[in-house]
């Protein structure tokens, strides 16, 4: 583990590199949205009329070229156009080319040159991550064979959830062993990043054709979770001790369940179950390491309550462990619900990254938890997440990750950090600006947990180039810093950020003294709506079928 970079973020030389490569794409980024709009507009009048006008007025040799100067066009709106034209030109061997076509062949280059990475003995130590982002580019290339242009506003959201996933999981690599592995990644990471922006020129494409006729979310795969029963929504709204619920299995450490520990009855979850499995898990502190892996999905934990049930472990970033894999609890398979447990880290301040509970599940819920550590306590690193009522403990970045997730009516509480340390609540981590991600903490309630009279606190800092974070309707103590934020390196921060903070009230929630960086945002309601459950993850779609309490807007 001599490769690795022990807190798994970029350090002061990594951002002077990332800033002076992306600068050179920063036109290109700037026009990619609004001018791919357009060219695919254009494209789909034009190769639909290519032969017949070719042969009246231009000639053979005009209309072969046609399909590579459609090629051309879109690749130009991306953020690596060379890496686009070279890998989908030599696919095309036909006079004309269907846009949706496009986005086919971008998915499978990418896929195609992922896979060629995920073998190198270079990258073993990636093993893991290479895989859950082929998975995530696998789901998205099948997802894209049976539908078209018009058709695919109907999953537009899951799409642009998978490969910004897909790339997330490759960036993880990247942070992780950095010196060693960039190269080896260099071109599946643009190649997935190419295959997001043109996925999303293709959704403001749809929606200036005004289609109303929408895939539903599981029209297309039979792979999708399917949601809870009546019986099952009862279960998450019952307000007392779960004592005699339903469940499938009972882990007691007592012996009154058939399981002792919870990984033991992980044994039971049947593969790609569409069907609720329901794992109750009696109070007392089970000290072990847990993992929903990727397969077991629509899993539900109910515990005897945060503070009663608790999972504990310890590893952490100082004694080896990498930040992704130092989880006490980490959750890979879609569609999982956790209520009434809590998950810990006791490595403490002095172990630097020691994560209590990581979420890179699709349409994962967390509700009435508790998520207690240090630094890096909740990693919400990827895919869409929801988190309601919970607390959450930590100092340095703990609330961190690339996810698209709402925290709503969670007490957060920032702790005493290592002497010398100052607390930073978040650390958004996007790089890409086609990414559907960000942070959004709504109705919360942040205050301090013991005495943080001598400690700095701020909001977050941003981890990456296009790190966003908005803070809605929350109560913000007086151990909020009146800058309210923090550089990642030096006195300023990159003018790409998005931060925001919208109707939040109590004494740090006074904006007079903020940072004055170009990126940091006072928004109007209009905005911020933008960053609730219903529009930012489709929460009307999935959360409200899981029974959880949540506010669909502002």
């Amino acid at each position: 583990m001599n490769s690795f970079k022990s807190y798994g973020k970029v350090d002061e030389a990594d951002q002077m590199r990332l800033e002076a490569r992306r600068k050179t794409r920063k036109r290109i980024a700037v026009v990619a949205v609004s001018s791919l709009i357009l060219v695919i507009v254009v494209v789909s009048a034009v190769v639909g009329t290519t032969s017949s006008r070719d042969d009246n007025h231009k000639g053979h040799d005009s209309q072969s070229q046609s399909p590579l100067a459609s090629i051309k066009a879109v690749c130009d709106s991306t953020l690596y156009p060379d890496t686009c034209y070279t890998s989908l030109s030599p696919l095309v061997n036909s006079t004309s080319i269907q846009p949706d076509e496009l986005l086919k062949l971008s998915v499978l280059v990418a896929i195609n040159e992922l896979s060629k990475a995920s073998t190198l003995p270079e990258l073993k130590n990636c093993s893991e991550l290479l895989d859950l982002a082929l998975d995530h580019l696998n789901d998205t290339m099948l997802s894209a064979t049976d539908i078209d242009l018009k058709s695919i506003g109907g999953l537009f959201d899951d799409l642009m959830t998978w490969l910004s996933a897909a790339g997330t999981y490759q960036q993880t690599c990247i942070d992780s062993f950095q010196e060693n592995v960039m190269g080896y990644l260099q071109k599946s990471t643009e190649l997935t990043s190419n295959s997001l922006a043109i996925i999303k020129g293709f959704s403001s494409v749809t929606n200036s054709y005004n289609r109303r006729r929408l895939m539903s979310i599981a029209a297309g795969s039979n792979d999708l979770p399917e949601w809870l029963s009546v019986k099952d929504r009862k279960l998450l709204q019952k307000t007392k001790s779960p004592a005699g619920i339903n469940a499938d299995v009972v882990v007691a450490q007592d012996g009154s369940g058939k399981y002792r520990k919870i990984r033991d009855a992980l044994k039971a979850v049947p593969e790609k179950s569409k069907k609720r499995f329901v794992i109750y898990v009696k109070k007392g502190v089970y000290y072990e390491n847990v993992r929903i892996e990727k397969q077991m999905w629509n899993v539900m934990i109910i515990g005897d309550g945060m503070d009663s049930t608790i999972v504990s472990g310890s590893l952490n970033v100082v004694d080896g462990t990498p930040t992704f894999q130092s989880a006490t609890f980490a959750v890979f398979g879609k569609g999982f619900i956790a209520r009434d447990i809590g998950f810990r880290n006791t490595a403490g301040a002095i172990k630097h990254q020691a994560v209590a509970l990581m979420s890179t599940a699709d349409q994962s819920v967390f509700y009435r938890c508790r998520i207690d550590a240090f630094q890096d306590s909740l990693y919400t690193h990827s895919n869409r997440q929801f988190y309601r009522e919970c607390n959450i403990y930590g100092t340095v970045d703990f609330i961190f990750g690339n996810s698209a997730v709402v925290i709503q009516n969670c007490n957060i509480l920032p702790r005493r950090p290592m002497t010398g340390q100052q607390n930073t609540i978040t650390a958004q981590g996007k790089f890409d600006p086609n990414q559907n991600t960000g942070i959004a903490i709504q109705n919360c309630t942040i205050w301090p947990y013991g005495n943080l009279s001598n400690v700095q606190t701020f909001l977050g800092r941003p981890w990456k180039n296009y790190s966003t974070t908005v803070y809605i309707n929350n109560m913000m103590g007086s151990l909020i810093d009146p800058k309210g934020w923090l550089p990642w390196v030096g006195t300023s921060a990159p003018d790409t950020i998005f931060y925001a903070e919208f109707a939040n009230y109590g004494a740090g929630a006074v904006i007079k003294n903020r940072v004055t960086w170009k990126g940091l945002k006072f928004i109007t309601s209009k905005q911020a709506s933008k960053f609730t459950v219903k529009p930012f993850i489709q929460g009307d779609k999935w959360v409200k079928d899981t029974g959880v309490p949540y506010k669909s807007g502002l």
